[in-house]
């Protein structure tokens, strides 16, 4: 089945620099935006009214699919929306090599990918669209096409592009791929004009991206193609399909820049003012909300008292600020970030501090997303821990059982169907259930409405690793 224009995302990275509202389980792209959608929602919609759009592949993290999947839920009905799924981060050259093959074979090598991190911001959609057509144009005539931004101001945060001679149909030849350049070059750069910011968007035709894969990066290439067979040849049907870890990790690690465009003889540059952001850092955040007379600004409930240029990020209660300026204040249930505005990039050190305290504020919420639903810890203290779980409806726990921790569990709405050791019955609201460690358990939800219920862990060893899984509905048992 061919296609106009397959719409491929790229979707995950830690996005340190937005810590805490950004970790590891649950990142960037999955940050909702002042309009309530998450920057993989808005990057999906955009990608999907644009003209000869097909059905879109999400190359993302396997730990991701679930997330995903339920984010473009109701965006996805009937559109056949796919998921190609890494076991591991390989950077971005091995993710578009496999969505490359994946496209070719579903639609044929003819097939246009449009290739979209999941975390950006766009403005100025029509511009957008008015690219990405003249991209497509470039794309059929074989040309590996990106798309530069329009530098209006000197900024030492983003690679750039050096533009070269005009193509017949719109765009540039690329004379030059530029590392992210300190002050005094970005300023040189604004004032050339031939310079554009590197937004890591791509344009090609598969067959084209194939070709130079094959020419350029060989090993990676060969890598590549039998990764691909051996996961197409496991795959069960279904929205996705999964890479084999073991000829996945052949694959080199390098991004598409290095691995390919810098090194291709046909590589083309579509200029545009598209009011884009890569949302990198908390300032891009806080460019989202509406400001007042004195530049502060909010993404929920502050006070500003003598302030100007601060910034107010909070979860679920108010913050005031009083004689500061240009102070950003980000407020989790389980850490709070204050930073001076203009350090803003070096909120990944902070983050390297996180980890090597040990812990997991690095990597989890208070509330933990699960395939099943959420958990969210409300107290935690030697021998025991309390948890709120929430299951959706129609969907469950696996087989599980724990060595150190016993469970006590209390439905507070819902109906739970349990399975605890040989028996399995119902758990109605205000009733309780208790599994001694070494049991073997399951937790469903059978019913239309979430469950809700409070578990109460007591044990000498209380780690999220305690875990044998026996049977599992999302893949989480070991082979």
């Amino acid at each position: 089945m061919t296609a106009d224009l397959v719409p491929t995302i790229l979707s995950g990275g830690a996005g340190t620099r937005l810590w805490p509202v950004s970790r590891e389980a649950l990142p960037k792209p999955f940050m909702k935006m002042p309009d309530g959608r998450t920057l993989l929602r808005k990057t999906y919609d955009r990608a999907a009214v644009l003209p000869g759009a097909g059905p879109a592949w999400i190359v993302t993290n396997r730990d991701y699919y679930f997330l995903s999947r339920d984010e473009l839920a109701d965006a996805r009905s009937g559109d056949r929306t796919r998921f190609l799924l890494e076991p591991t981060g390989r950077n971005t050259a091995p993710a578009i090599l496999l969505a490359a093959l994946a496209v070719a074979d579903a639609h044929g090598d003819d097939a246009c990918l449009l290739v979209l991190p999941a975390d950006h911001l766009i403005d100025n959609e029509p511009a957008f669209a008015a690219c990405v057509a003249q991209a497509q144009v470039l794309a059929a005539n074989g040309w590996l096409t990106t798309f530069g931004i329009t530098a209006k101001t000197p900024a030492t945060g983003y690679g750039y592009i050096r533009g070269g001679d005009a193509i017949d149909g719109g765009g540039r030849a690329v004379r030059q791929f530029v590392e992210k350049p300190d002050l005094a070059r970005a300023q040189q750069y604004v004032e050339d004009g031939n310079y554009l910011w590197n937004s890591g968007m791509f344009c090609f035709r598969a067959k084209d991206m194939l070709q130079a894969f094959e020419s350029l990066k060989p090993a990676l290439y060969q890598a590549g193609v039998a990764c691909w067979e051996a996961s197409r040849a496991k795959a069960v049907g279904g929205d996705s399909i999964e890479l084999v870890r073991e000829s996945f990790d052949a694959c080199e690690s390098i991004s598409i820049d290095y691995a390919i465009f810098e090194r291709a003889p046909r590589v083309a540059v579509v200029p545009g003012d598209l009011g884009w952001s890569d949302v990198g850092a908390w300032n891009e955040i806080a460019g989202q909300y509406a400001g007042d007379a004195q530049g502060n600004r909010a993404a929920s409930e502050a006070i500003f008292v003598d302030s100007t240029g601060c910034f107010v990020h909070s979860h679920d209660r108010l913050v005031a600020t009083l004689g500061l300026q240009d102070v950003y204040v980000v407020d989790t249930p389980d850490a709070l970030l204050v930073l001076d505005k203009n350090r803003a990039q070096d909120v990944k050190k902070i983050v390297e501090q996180v980890r090597a305290r040990g812990g997991d504020k690095h990597t989890y919420h208070v509330t933990v997303s699960r395939p099943w639903g959420t958990y969210t810890l409300l107290q935690e203290a030697p021998g025991f821990k309390i948890k709120r779980i929430e299951v959706k409806a129609g969907r469950a726990l696996s087989l599980q059982m724990h060595y150190h921790r016993s469970e006590h569990w209390i439905v507070v709405s819902g109906t739970a169907k349990v399975v605890n050791g040989e028996q399995e019955f119902l758990v109605r609201t205000n009733e309780s259930t208790y599994i001694p460690a070494g049991t073997r358990h399951r937790l469903e939800n059978p019913g239309k409405m979430p469950l809700v219920m409070i578990e109460v862990q007591s044990g000498s060893y209380l780690g999220e690793d305690d875990i044998v899984r026996f049977q599992d509905l999302y893949g989480r048992v070991a082979g």
